[in-house]
């Protein structure tokens, strides 16, 4: 929970609303590098939204070769 804690309040709000249960470590990472990239706040949300985008459409091809 501490790593939670300290992440910023606006990743923590988009972790909160997530679709998938992201770390603090993973998202951590995602935030670091795009602000360190010169992103804005909004970017930085939606490179966010597109891993779990990404992550989403690979699960469900993984089901789908599945079944």
């Amino acid at each position: 929970m501490r790593a939670f804690d300290a992440l910023p309040r606006p990743l923590r709000a988009w972790m909160a609303q997530a679709a998938l249960p992201w770390s603090p470590t993973s998202c951590r990472r995602i935030w670091v590098k795009a602000q360190a990239q010169g992103a804005s706040l909004e970017d930085v949300l939606a490179r966010l939204d597109r891993a779990e985008q990404r992550t989403l459409a690979r699960d469900r091809l993984s089901r789908l070769a599945l079944d």
